[in-house]
Parts: structure tokens; sequence; C-alpha cells
């Protein structure tokens, strides 16, 4: 079984694949794991990215979220599978409003340009 680090580089990965944009993005974010009793916390520093086993206090972006959720989506998880966990309420976003706000945009767009069908 994969360890939380190894599920969040993969995620970061699928992230960057999906959207380039956020690999330029230089970012520190909490990310929080749930699960039976136990709360495993973790610093993502991007680029790169750098996951450290610790509560950030520079973390400009709170992420929390079950630990089967990352065990479901790490491997194979698109965008749009993130965000149908997020507005079921799997996953809880928070920090910096500017920086929360930047990254829906971002994915926003990314989302109106997949889901659009050109017309001939």
């Amino acid at each position: 079984m994969a360890t939380a680090s190894d599920l969040i580089m993969a995620t970061y990965r699928r992230f960057v694949d999906e959207l380039p944009a956020l690999e330029k993005l230089a970012l520190s974010i909490r990310v929080e794991l749930r699960g039976r009793g136990d709360v495993q916390v973790f610093r993502v520093q991007s680029p790169g990215p750098e996951i450290t086993k610790m509560d950030p206090d520079d973390a400009r972006l709170e992420i929390s979220m079950p630990r089967a959720t990352l065990n479901e989506h790490a491997e194979e998880g698109t965008i749009d599978d993130w965000n149908g966990a997020l507005e079921h309420g799997d996953i809880k976003v928070g920090g910096d409003p500017a920086v929360v706000k930047l990254l829906g945009t971002v994915i926003g767009k990314h989302q109106a340009r997949t889901h659009f069908k050109r017309v001939r």
C-alpha cells in the first residue's frame, strides 16, 4: 500500500499534468488527512513538490479530507473527480481567499475548455 506522501505526490502530478499553469505557482499547502480516529497533517511546498509530515506555519491553502478520498482519487482521479468530491463535501478547502479564488478560476476555465464542444 502506498504511503500518504506517495499519494499526495501522485495527486499533485496529476493536477499539474492537467493544469500546467499550476506547476509554476509557488505555494505552501496544508493537507489534513482524517481516518479511523487519526489525523495526519502534511506540508506540501510547490513547485516541486516537497512533502513533509508537519503542520506548516506558512500555509496559504488548507485542504482537509478523509484518507479514503485520497486513496480513491490519487492514482486515477481527474480534476472533475476532485471537484465532485469537493461539491459533495468530502473535501474542504480554505486559507487565503485570494489563493482559493485564483485556483477556482483556473480550474473553472480548464473545465470550460475541456467541456466546450466546437461547432463547425
